[in-house]
């Protein structure tokens, strides 16, 4: 008996040294502490951080092993892990949003005195905490949305005759309920935008009959492939729903060593790289390349320019510049997260959808068009240039402003689809983009003539690059970015 005890207690104390490896302390996110985050820091850090979200049909919080469970697992990988033990809805889906959202911007705000690398911010959901995070990850400004997702057994639909009907109800209430179009925002695989929502990995089991995953994950899943969005699905045998960490899970073991792996792989921007944002239309968005995400030219950029910078993709297929075009770039989503990026270096790529007649009929608002989207990205450039005393020098020559922007004019246009006019572009838009980029001291790219006009370097619509041509456009640009260093 006694040596049964001392076995005991050496393993009790074992487990308290590794409880001690992690900081824990809670922080209110609300006035009246009626939301809290929980927060276990690593005594070795990783830089990453996962914002955890339990689940609980919206009704209550399962924060034990949907929540404080992974603290030791997460900690032990060097990854940060906090709480949020939100407010539940009752039909204001506003509470848990603005409580997940604060907690990870407050994450962002403190990483440098937490050890944790602000790009690399992930969410964590469970169950309805999984609708919750997917919810964050489709429906958050930029500097609330995390970095990439992991969805446990999620809740993606609100239509409750295919998901989980409490849910559906307590985020959405009643009247909510009754408005179709709420549903369908709120069913989050409605809501996948390429390029904007984060990575995902979705864990489900095939005999879970509370939140049918054929209905649920597996639709969040189809949007994020079709979207060409980074996205992973484990779906296991058995295992039926709300397991969370528990060890009770027949394939914890094999489900852990697989997200290890996950979180590992992925590519994180350092704290302190060059930020740069791509903004276009389809060619820049990656039309007709599978996987454009990994595979479009601002992820060929990044693999040219290297690990010093972070690139984005911030294009939306046939945008145009003219704010009365068919589909002006300035009122997509896409272009408040390139501002709200805070790029330092910026590459436009407009213009190929403004020459169709229907949009190059507002030709004449063309050139104020492009000037307001330069002068948003830049205020500076509205201010008249100060000029110098003669006699006296600048001592130092002046910071370069930012971001720096590069103006690409359009490839050409091989071919006349949906009604693109490479005349137009020729002898209308570059000339206008060349008068502009003077005016303001800015680089053009001339991918009107670089690219040239072999047709092997582009698909059958004679409009956008194939992989040959995309890589042939990216060189050129990354060629201009390092010149212009």
């Amino acid at each position: 008996m006694m040596k049964k005890m001392m076995i005991f207690s050496l393993l009790f104390l074992a487990a308290s040294v590794q409880a001690q490896t992690a900081r824990k302390f809670t922080i209110d996110l609300t006035e009246d502490g009626k939301a809290q985050m929980v927060c276990f820091l690593p005594e070795t850090s990783s830089g990453q951080a996962i914002v955890g979200v339990p689940g609980g049909g919206y009704s209550m919080l399962s924060n034990t092993h949907e929540g404080y469970l992974a603290s030791e697992w997460l900690n032990n990988q060097g990854i940060a892990y906090f709480v949020v033990n939100y407010r539940l809805p009752g039909g204001d889906r506003t509470k848990p949003m603005g409580d997940v959202q604060k907690g990870i911007r407050i994450v962002r705000d403190s990483a440098a005195v937490w050890g944790i690398n602000p790009h690399d911010v992930g969410i964590m959901g469970f169950s309805a905490g999984g609708h919750l995070a997917s919810v964050i990850s489709t429906h958050s400004d930029f500097a609330s949305r995390p970095d990439f997702s992991i969805l446990f057994y999620p809740v993606i639909s609100m239509d409750e005759r295919v998901s989980h009907v409490w849910s559906c109800r307590n985020f959405l209430g009643a009247e909510g309920q009754k408005d179709p179009e709420l549903v369908r925002s709120f069913s989050t695989q409605n809501a996948v935008r390429r390029h904007l929502t984060p990575p995902a990995i979705i864990i489900m089991s095939s005999d879970d009959n509370l939140v049918p995953p054929v209905t649920n994950g597996l639709e969040y899943y189809k949007a994020m492939r079709n979207a060409g969005n980074e996205c992973a699905m484990l779906l296991y045998p058995t295992g039926g729903h709300g397991y969370g960490f528990g060890q009770w899970f027949p394939y914890r073991d094999e489900m852990l060593a697989t997200l290890g792996k996950w979180l590992k792989a992925r590519k994180t921007p350092k704290p302190d790289a060059i930020k740069v944002a791509c903004i276009g239309n389809s060619i820049t968005d990656g039309h007709g390349i599978d996987l454009a995400e990994q595979n479009g030219y601002p992820a060929q950029l990044q693999r040219m320019l290297g690990d010093g910078y972070w690139v984005k993709n911030f294009g939306v297929s046939a945008r145009t510049m003219l704010n009365k075009g068919d589909n002006p770039y300035m009122k997509e989503m896409a272009w408040e997260d390139a501002q709200a990026f805070k790029p330092d270096i910026v590459i436009i790529k407009l213009g190929t959808n403004d020459s169709k007649p229907q949009n190059w009929q507002y030709k004449d608002e063309f050139k104020q068009d492009l000037c307001q989207m330069i002068t948003t990205l830049r205020p500076d450039l509205l201010q008249p240039a100060k000029k110098v005393k003669k006699g006296k020098k600048n001592k130092a020559a002046p910071a370069v402003a930012k971001p720096q922007i590069f103006l690409c004019t359009p490839i050409p246009a091989l071919k006349p689809s949906w009604n693109i006019n490479d005349s137009i572009i020729a002898n209308g838009i570059i000339p206008i983009q060349q008068e502009v980029a003077k005016q303001y001291g800015l680089q053009v790219i001339d991918l009107h003539t670089l690219f040239g006009t072999d047709p092997g370097n582009l698909q059958n619509d004679g409009i956008h690059p194939n992989e040959k041509g995309v890589r042939h456009m990216t060189q050129i640009i990354a060629d201009a970015v390092k010149g212009g260093e």
